[in-house]
């Protein structure tokens, strides 16, 4: 399968592409909209600030075609927050595939933010992207603002708030945790994703 992989200036789209090919796909990285042309999927991942991601897509003449995508993509980590209608991190705009507002995540007494490390995973409803992973299995975060769990979120995970950790609406999903350093629980996130056929 011909994955396409947006360079969206994060650090994190080569180790994408080895998790992908170790699945069997095909990945290429994508830096212009005609670098979409004949994917069959479309991966969005990112690090770093949503202004500067936003700019770069922007740059790279990739959010109208983002918007217009008619096969599955799957943002990860700041790829899943551009995903959202806008973000508190510098109070930016995103692609608005998704209702809603990306806020900054409060931490609390003990809690560091960034939120950084392995955390797990509560089924929040059904859906095949979750399939083979169990409630609690544990996957690999990075972040400092989230998504807040709306009907749109399939799976949960808390640091000391409740945020989205994987969100779906049509074609449309992403997830806030890092499938390609989440070992066991990434890859089956990927192979999902992968097989994953949204009407």
């Amino acid at each position: 399968m011909d994955v396409a992989v947006i360079d969206a200036g994060g650090a994190n789209f080569g180790s994408v592409c080895h998790a992908l090919q170790r699945l069997g796909a095909r990945p290429r990285i994508v830096r212009d909209a005609e670098g979409l042309a004949g994917a069959a999927r479309v991966l969005l991942p990112g690090v770093g600030a949503a202004g500067e991601g936003m700019r770069r897509l922007q740059a790279q003449g990739l959010v109208a075609p983002l918007r217009a995508l008619r096969v599955p993509l799957l943002g990860i980590c700041l790829g899943m927050q551009l995903l959202f209608e806008a973000s508190e991190e510098g109070a930016v705009d995103g692609l608005g595939l998704l209702p809603g507002r990306v806020r900054r995540l409060a931490g609390g007494p003990g809690l560091r933010v960034p939120h950084m490390g392995w955390n797990t995973l509560d089924p929040v409803s059904a859906s095949p992207l979750l399939d083979g992973i169990a409630a609690g299995a544990a996957a690999y975060f990075v972040h400092g603002y989230a998504a807040e769990v709306t009907e749109d979120c399939v799976a949960a995970c808390s640091h000391g708030e409740r945020f989205a950790a994987l969100v779906q609406r049509g074609k449309v999903a992403g997830a806030q945790f890092h499938p390609e350093r989440s070992a066991a629980v990434g890859a089956r996130l990927l192979d999902n994703f992968l097989q994953w056929n949204p009407t």
